[in-house]
């Protein structure tokens, strides 16, 4: 970190300790964990910040540039995908898990096949605070031969987060940006 840089707040130190309190990291490790974490001041520094999930093929990407760009427009808020955290991460969950303990929300951009984030929805799901900042926009296929394009895992995933209000569905870029628009 240079001088110019805002310090890292405490309880983001606190949460990233805690995080990694069982691995075993070198020093060289640690620094780049910090520098990552300085680099993610624009969320401690906003009211609300959006961690953004998705799939990183080129057509979808294009779509996860859309929600990012209008969900970073809204006044004191931030908008970032994990791509956006620099740095070497050995592991791709602990990278999740220590960004998804420091934002405000949560937002998944499924689509069919591959999904891009299914590992993430497990743990949307399975830890209560995360569950209650996430929200997804589902993608719908009307006419998908298939009666459940995503699989039964997914669907599962997709009808507890729909029963609390947590699933914005869309079909076309347009539908997309208003479903941005209905979120927190």
């Amino acid at each position: 970190m240079t001088d110019e840089s805002p310090p890292v707040p405490d309880e983001v130190l606190t949460s990233a300790t805690e995080r990694l309190e069982a691995d075993d990291l070198t020093l060289a490790e640690n620094e780049d964990l910090l520098h990552a974490l300085s680099e993610l001041t624009p969320i401690y520094e906003r009211d609300r910040s959006y961690f953004v999930l998705g799939n990183y093929d080129p057509a979808q990407m294009r779509r996860l540039d859309l929600v990012v760009d209008r969900l970073d427009r809204r006044a004191d808020a931030y908008a970032f995908r994990m791509s956006d955290v620099r740095g070497n991460w050995d592991n791709g969950i602990q990278k999740f898990c220590l960004i998804a303990d420091l934002v405000t929300h949560i937002v998944g951009v499924a689509e069919r096949e591959p999904s891009g984030f299914l590992v993430e929805q497990g743990l949307l799901v399975g830890s209560e605070e995360y569950y209650e900042k996430s929200h997804v926009l589902k993608r719908e296929y009307p006419d998908a031969e298939e009666d459940h394009p995503y699989g039964w895992m997914e669907d599962g995933v997709f009808e507890l987060l729909e029963s609390d209000g947590r699933l914005h569905r869309w079909e076309t870029e347009d539908d997309l940006l208003e479903a941005v628009e209905a979120l927190p």
